[in-house]
């Protein structure tokens, strides 16, 4: 996934993948550094600045390709250049992005029993789940708590909007040799009976710990469509529907929306020609594009 750049520090912020293979640490002791992480890089020189890891030691394919994104806000009664992260591992991180310092952390999903929390140096305090021979039950699950679908702020209502799912899989356990050519992994996921998928549209403030409101989806639990939010107070989405959505940003109230008929695996983008407003997304094979008043 594409990282995000600050012109002002002159740095890029791109995030890593996941430790191969992916569900055994036997082969691949420590914290398998840089995975799992966002990289401060010098665009000029690929010099590393400051690195910060997510998921040390990852046994669940947490991968750490999310978007960043930059705020500018005051934080905590100072004001800080921030790096805020919805992760795939299912907490939400607030870091200085000058320097990479860690700021904050808390879940945002509710099934969560990998860790039972994030110590004041930013590391998971794990509660000892494992993949297993037999299957253990992991949550989140391999899709994640969240994933590449895009997240967005809006300075005006100074909140986060991502869209969360709850989920969980068995993790399975077969350690096997590397050969080169083949896929590594040593075995992988399955569905955990009982539990079903859910996405859950949030809107968090940087020093929150809780939403300040919840939009759960009525779909199947596997679009992918992004969010994006507006000045004039809108957010929109790609709900797991197949609807193209609208919100109150500030609210979660919801305004209009419009059934595209297929999975959305993009992000809302917005335009203008001749002066008017547009909003656009891409769903199945189509572009749907629609004027704003």
């Amino acid at each position: 996934m594409p990282g995000t750049y600050d012109p002002e520090l002159n740095t890029i912020y791109w995030g890593t993948s996941n430790p191969a293979p992916d569900f055994d640490g036997g082969p691949r002791p420590g914290d398998d550094l840089y995975t799992d992480c966002v990289l401060a890089l010098d665009p000029d020189t690929g010099k590393l600045k400051w690195y910060f890891q997510f998921t040390p030691h990852d046994l669940f394919d947490y991968d750490a390709t999310e978007t960043p994104v930059l705020v500018d806000a005051s934080y905590q009664g100072q004001p800080r250049k921030l790096l805020v992260e919805a992760n795939r591992n299912g907490y939400f991180y607030v870091l200085d992005r000058t320097n990479g310092h860690f700021l904050s952390a808390f879940p945002f999903v509710e099934k969560l029993n990998w860790a039972k929390g994030i110590d004041a140096q930013g590391r998971p305090i794990r509660t000892g789940v494992q993949p297993t021979a037999e299957g253990a039950r992991t949550c989140p699950g391999f899709s994640g708590a969240t994933n590449w679908y895009s997240p967005s702020y809006n300075p005006s209502t100074r909140l986060f909007y991502f869209l969360a799912e709850e989920n969980c899989n068995l993790f399975f356990l077969k350690p096997e040799e590397f050969a080169e050519g083949k896929t590594y992994y040593s075995t992988g996921a399955r569905h955990s009976p009982g539990d079903h998928a859910q996405k859950i549209l949030l809107a968090y403030g940087l020093e929150s710990d809780k939403p300040l409101w919840r939009f759960p989806q009525v779909g199947s639990g596997h679009s992918a469509g992004g969010t994006m939010t507006t000045a004039g107070g809108l957010l929109f989405f790609g709900d797991d529907a197949q609807s193209f959505e609208a919100v109150d940003a500030q609210t979660g109230t919801p305004l209009w929306h419009f059934n595209t008929g297929q999975g959305m695996h993009a992000s809302p983008m917005s335009y203008a020609v001749n002066g008017k407003q547009y909003v656009a997304i891409a769903a199945g094979s189509d572009i749907f594009s629609f004027g704003l008043p």
